[in-house]
């Protein structure tokens, strides 16, 4: 990304340099007006020319290049500076300034205050009379947990409580008692209910010890089933009890750790909140940012805050910048002495005193949580470098962010089946998956000519409803498979770049190569060809497994007139196929399936009419298969791209 590209750049520069040295505020406006990014300075002229000196950034040299002006305006301090800077993203929304949306929390368990109430999970809180429990970070402990409450206790599930004439299925089993039906009185129903709420406050010894009885119960009637999952239940609940919350017996004061990880402009922030001694929840927000990483806490507090109605007296983070501005704004915003405090994150520095300790452990836990949150939107977002070395290893004219990869899988030439998927910016795109039962080579080993028509038919396709072609496509194979897939999207006038990855060396070969393309065994590039490479083969190798079982459920005799599901297994128990059918007598066929000679002629008749059909596919077949074979090297090119077409006309 070269910033001397874009035509503003001579007077942004211009307008850094003759900016003045007083703290303020400056914005960036792109092309059309808009407001793109919002900074402070304590010194403007200094700020602004470090866009433009020494080693940028990608993030600098992306703001840089998106930018025709820069706005500024002097304030007397850089409090001042900080309070307009606030104002200002509020009212522009800037783009690469920090847009909070909602974090992902941990669950809670709701306990609803209906007059005969349900329990569920939830991540949303409300002032609506509910109870709630939690939050608990093990989201499939409580899951578990759920679950075991409804197979003790029966409790309604419908969302909507409506009077009914008849129960539904939940009473019939005995996992509801039909409170709708008034089959269950509201006094005994708030027992199950203040007997739950006794577990999840802690008071729960004699639920837990009724759940271990019928646990016993289940097991000495054999029933293992029920057994097992209430002995998971009580393992959920012990997650619950013990292990949902971090606690700190030292310090019970109300807290904040605030922590971030960041990859260009991508910035994952974690915020851990400590209540009474106890982590009560876990708040990620995934954030878009161009300000420099002294700056990002600051500009996070302050939108963060600004939107919580509770804020703890003490919020820790693991930066120094901006930490008596911070403390001013929160005061004069709540009215309290909230303030915050930097911690130095390395645990075993032995200058931190133990309770200092603790404090760092916090912080590497938010930034841990942080991290996880950035790995996963960097993978969602795309294998960019794969790309990058991909494009350039093997001359791509641009970035193959849609890799489509093909592979066949046969037993015996039996079931040909020819798999396609599709990659997008190095992630599978599972929506575009496709396979292809072949025609042309079922009962013949050919992967060459598999090839070829799996190609024909894919491509044949995309070009006649003038849809998007991949950028590159790989075949799992070698210098022959490429060629025959090079041959039909030559013949069909277009130009995709084809590889081949052969399994044994990992080598990549091009079309019309003599030496194949290697690469080090810890390139990006050569892992995501292996990732589609195997996928392929998973989907081919599972379609066919598919239709393997179809066959084996599936035999001739069902397809027989007046043949149905019994008789198709006494005749092929019998006569084991169709072949021996056919040239059985009448009465052979009547004694066995024990009906009259009449019936028995027609299956006899049908039988004939069925094997004749077949024989006729296979003729066809062949006869195209061996003017296909026959062809030499050059004209099996030329007419590679009309395979498919033929085939299927004259396989109608």
């Amino acid at each position: 990304m070269n910033n001397t590209d874009n035509p503003a750049y001579e007077n942004l520069h211009k307008t850094a340099l003759t900016s003045p040295s007083s703290s303020g505020v400056y914005l960036w406006r792109n092309s059309e007006g808009t407001v793109i990014y919002v900074g402070k300075a304590k010194n403007l002229k200094n700020r602004l020319s470090s866009y433009f000196s020494g080693e940028r950034q990608i993030k600098t040299q992306l703001l840089v290049s998106s930018a025709k002006t820069i706005e500024y305006i002097t304030t007397s301090n850089e409090y001042e500076a900080f309070i307009l800077e606030n104002n200002l993203i509020k009212k522009y929304s800037p783009r690469y300034n920090i847009q909070l949306k909602d974090g992902k929390s941990y669950p809670s368990l709701k306990l609803t205050a209906e007059n005969f109430p349900r329990l569920y999970k939830t991540r949303l809180i409300k002032k609506d009379g509910a109870a709630y429990f939690g939050p608990y970070p093990d989201s499939g402990a409580l899951d578990t947990f759920i679950e075991t409450l409804y197979s003790i206790y029966p409790l309604r599930h419908c969302n909507t409580l409506k009077k009914r004439t008849s129960p539904c299925m939940y009473y019939h089993i005995g996992r509801c008692k039909a409170p709708c039906c008034a089959k269950i009185t509201k006094e005994t129903y708030s027992e199950y209910i203040e007997e739950i709420k006794a577990l999840l406050e802690g008071k729960g010894e004699e639920t837990i010890l009724k759940i271990k009885s019928e646990m016993q119960k289940a097991a000495s009637m054999l029933n293992f089933e029920k057994a097992a999952r209430l002995r998971d239940g009580l393992k959920a609940l012990a997650i619950l009890q013990n292990q949902n919350i971090v606690e700190d017996n030292n310090d019970f004061n109300d807290r904040d750790y605030i922590n971030f990880s960041r990859q260009g402009e991508t910035v994952s922030f974690a915020v851990l909140q400590i209540r009474g001694g106890k982590l009560m929840g876990k708040d990620i927000f995934p954030v878009e940012s161009l300000a420099d990483d002294d700056e990002l806490m600051e500009e996070f507090v302050t939108v963060y805050y600004e939107k919580q109605n509770q804020i703890p007296p003490e919020i820790y983070v693991s930066q120094e910048t901006g930490l008596e501005i911070l403390s001013r704004w929160l005061k004069e915003k709540t009215e309290n002495h909230s303030k915050v405090i930097k911690i130095n994150c390395r645990q075993d520095d032995k200058r931190l005193s133990p309770e200092n300790r603790r404090h760092a452990a916090s912080l590497n836990m938010a930034a841990l949580n942080a991290k996880e949150d950035l790995i996963r939107r960097v993978r969602e977002r795309g294998d960019m470098p794969a790309l990058i070395e991909l494009k350039k290893v093997l001359g791509l004219p641009k970035l193959p962010e849609r890799i489509e990869g093909f592979d066949i899988a046969h037993i015996g030439g039996k079931f040909p089946v020819a798999s396609l998927i599709s990659f997008w910016r190095g992630n599978p795109d599972k929506k575009n998956y496709r396979y292809f039962r072949l025609k042309t080579t079922d009962g013949i080993i050919d992967d060459f000519a598999s090839m070829r028509e799996a190609a024909s038919r894919r491509y044949v396709r995309l070009k006649n409803e003038g849809k998007q072609l991949p950028d590159l496509i790989l075949i799992d194979g070698g210098i022959g498979q490429v060629n025959a897939v090079a041959g039909v999207l030559k013949a069909l006038e277009l130009e995709i770049p084809v590889a081949g990855l052969a399994k044994r060396d990992e080598e990549i070969w091009l079309p019309q190569s003599s030496e194949p393309v290697k690469l080090l065994k810890n390139s990006d590039a050569l892992h995501l060809l292996q990732r589609v490479r195997d996928e392929t083969h998973r989907f081919a190798t599972s379609k066919n497994q598919i239709l393997r079982t179809k066959e084996n459920t599936v035999s001739s005799f069902s397809k027989i007139f007046g043949v149905g599901k019994a008789r198709e297994k006494i005749l092929l128990k019998e006569f084991g196929t169709l072949e021996n059918l056919v040239s059985s007598s009448v009465q052979k066929i009547a004694e066995t399936l024990k009906v009259h000679t009449d019936a028995a002629e027609k299956i006899l008749e049908s039988s004939k009419k069925l094997m004749e059909e077949q024989q006729k596919l296979k003729s066809k077949k062949d006869v195209i298969l061996k003017s296909q074979f026959s062809a030499g090297e050059t004209d099996s090119k030329k007419t590679d791209g009309f395979i498919t077409m033929l085939v299927n006309q004259a396989l109608e």
